[in-house]
């Protein structure tokens, strides 16, 4: 069993930068693929970034490409996404999620954090 909770989110002007922090409970952090996704209002939850295992391996939507970054600490059993330039499209709910084998797939995530909340203003 893991527990994930996330912080950092908040309300920011456009162009500015955040990290969220996600914390995870229990001593096998580091045999998760973590992941973050997104869910703006009326719409899907959608794939943000993801960090393999070791943390060689990150992978990015599109639409964040360039302008996040998602890093893990295992000593802490942490991982962050750094998220700069934010835009008004990037407001939305943010949630961390640990994953067994998935990367881009929602459904495929174990467990789930219960989001923290990004406000971009324009």
């Amino acid at each position: 069993q893991v527990q994930l909770v996330e912080s950092g989110g908040g309300l920011v002007q456009a162009g500015v930068s955040l990290r969220l922090s996600c914390a995870a409970s229990g001593r096998t952090f580091s045999s998760y693929t973590m992941g973050w996704f997104r869910q703006a209002p009326g719409k899907e939850r959608e794939f943000v970034a993801a960090i393999s295992k070791t943390g060689a391996n990150t992978y990015y939507a599109d639409s964040v490409k360039g302008r996040f970054t998602i890093s893990r600490d295992d000593d802490k059993n942490t991982v962050y996404l750094r998220m700069n330039s934010l835009k008004p499209e990037d407001t939305a709910v943010y949630y961390c999620a640990a994953s067994s084998f998935a990367v881009y797939t929602a459904g495929a995530y174990n467990y789930w954090g219960q989001g923290t909340q990004v406000t971009v203003s324009s």
